[in-house]
């Protein structure tokens, strides 16, 4: 398969998806301009909605063939960039550009960027609830999506990470960090996709440890791009984690066995999807290239 094609296609799904329903074509004749604009701003910036794609391929590998899982697909992707607004802001990690942009508060003011990740946070899983879908795997997802994004999760692992900030952090406390403020999510995208296609058991656990492996290994490439690459997606300075004094991979395994730990998940990933059929490519696919990625 043609990952390239595959990625591209989804992307324009997911984003037509955003244009009509979220950022400019959804009527929300409640909600005041500035904040509607502050919204749409970060949500439409031009990310890779890898998180959507990754909940798409699973629901396609375990056999859904039908349109309800972009709702529930573009969900994650509000929660993903509710996340990147409030982590750059002043009292998190202070930067001033993402994506080659000036971040949401430089544009609109710290108060209204606070605001616009509460309302993408919020209007997840709104979205959520008008899914054509079995409204117990609805309710699943939303079980799914508040522990992946929650205290157990997502938060969890931003909150070890500020705490830990400037510390020299044991190596079990960054594998917590890692696997709750980036692999909870990532995780909870594949289950999701899975959930949505009512996979048995045994095809739900192998989505989940293939989640669990390429969402870990994608924080460890993440570190190390920050040490060798360019952080262009995240419009970032090479070395702007380290010089922070945020604790990642390398500077507690070292870069050559960072390299290598991510290498090995990526086989572990690869090897739970086994089981699967040539609908799992998708997902195969994605996990080579979360391991050779330069942004």
């Amino acid at each position: 398969m043609n990952l390239g094609d595959y990625l591209e296609a989804k992307r324009r799904a997911v984003d037509a998806f955003l244009e009509k329903n979220i950022s400019r074509g959804k009527k929300q004749k409640d909600c005041p301009e500035h904040l509607r604009e502050s919204m749409g701003y970060s949500l439409m910036a031009g990310g890779k909605r890898l998180r959507p794609i990754l909940s798409i391929a699973s629901f396609e590998a375990a056999g859904g063939k039908s349109d309800s899982i972009l709702p529930v697909a573009a969900s994650l992707e509000l929660v993903h960039t509710y996340s990147l607004i409030h982590d750059d802001l002043p009292s998190m990690d202070n930067d001033d550009f993402r994506r080659n942009k000036p971040t949401n508060h430089k544009v609109f003011g710290e108060a209204v960027a606070i605001l616009a990740g509460d309302g993408l946070l919020a209007d997840a899983f709104n979205i959520i609830t008008h899914a054509e879908a079995d409204p117990v795997r609805l309710l699943q997802v939303v079980r799914e999506l508040s522990h992946a994004a929650g205290p157990e999760g997502m938060v969890g692992g931003q909150t070890a990470d500020i705490v830990l900030e400037g510390k020299k952090a044991k190596k079990k406390d960054i594998v917590y960090i890692h696997t709750h403020k980036t692999g909870a999510l990532i995780r909870g995208s594949v289950r999701i996709g899975a959930i949505m296609a009512g996979a048995p058991r045994r095809k739900l656990d192998s989505l989940t440890e293939y989640g669990e492996k390429t969402g870990l290994a994608f924080q460890i490439i993440d570190d190390i791009l920050d040490i060798t690459g360019t952080k262009e997606e995240m419009g970032k300075s090479t070395g702007a984690d380290s010089a922070k004094g945020k604790n990642t991979y390398p500077s507690a395994f070292g870069l050559k066995k960072s390299e290598k730990i991510a290498g090995q998940l990526i086989d572990e990933s690869l090897d739970a999807l086994k089981g699967f059929d040539k609908k799992a490519d998708p997902l195969r696919e994605i996990a080579k290239y979360i391991l050779l990625r330069r942004n």
